[in-house]
């Protein structure tokens, strides 16, 4: 990933739990900031699903985007398909055992339809990224 953030948080699960909400995407309306709707178009071989629609309205910005997603067990990586606001999305979370706990390493580029200075896109995906990461946190502690 060329120019991309790298943000992490520890949550206090076991890596399988945090992997299990990451997967729900079902349930992302319900605690994801800006997402809402979600629908899975493809499950790959393992049951999970391996190709995601997201419709997204956070104020100004509003879209729809498809992204296919590759699981192993230490996280999930995942690219843009296709999207009306962006060009391309490559992200992941790499998770992490420390103890009780997991260390979630949230990794993402994007690059807009529309161009974007580098420094406000990075000032962007760190927002994103932080409250993504916040929230998941929220979600998996609090469901424990």
């Amino acid at each position: 990933m060329a120019d991309e953030s790298t943000q992490s948080i520890v949550i206090d699960a076991a890596p399988e739990q945090v992997l299990a909400v990451i997967a729900d995407f079902a349930a992302y309306p319900e605690w994801a900031n800006g997402i809402k709707r979600t629908e899975v178009l493809e499950t790959g071989p393992d049951g999970r699903p391996a190709q995601v629609r997201f419709n997204i309205d956070q104020g100004p910005i509003k879209d729809e985007y498809v992204l296919a997603y590759r699981w192993a067990d230490d996280g999930v990586s995942w690219e843009l398909v296709r999207g009306t606001m962006q060009k391309s999305q490559q992200g992941s979370y790499r998770l992490t055992a420390r103890g009780g706990a997991t260390e979630v390493t949230y990794t993402l580029s994007v690059q807009l339809v529309v161009p974007m200075i580098g420094l406000f896109r990075r000032k962007a995906e760190k927002m994103i990224m932080d409250t993504a990461l916040k929230e998941l946190k929220r979600r998996v502690e609090n469901a424990g």
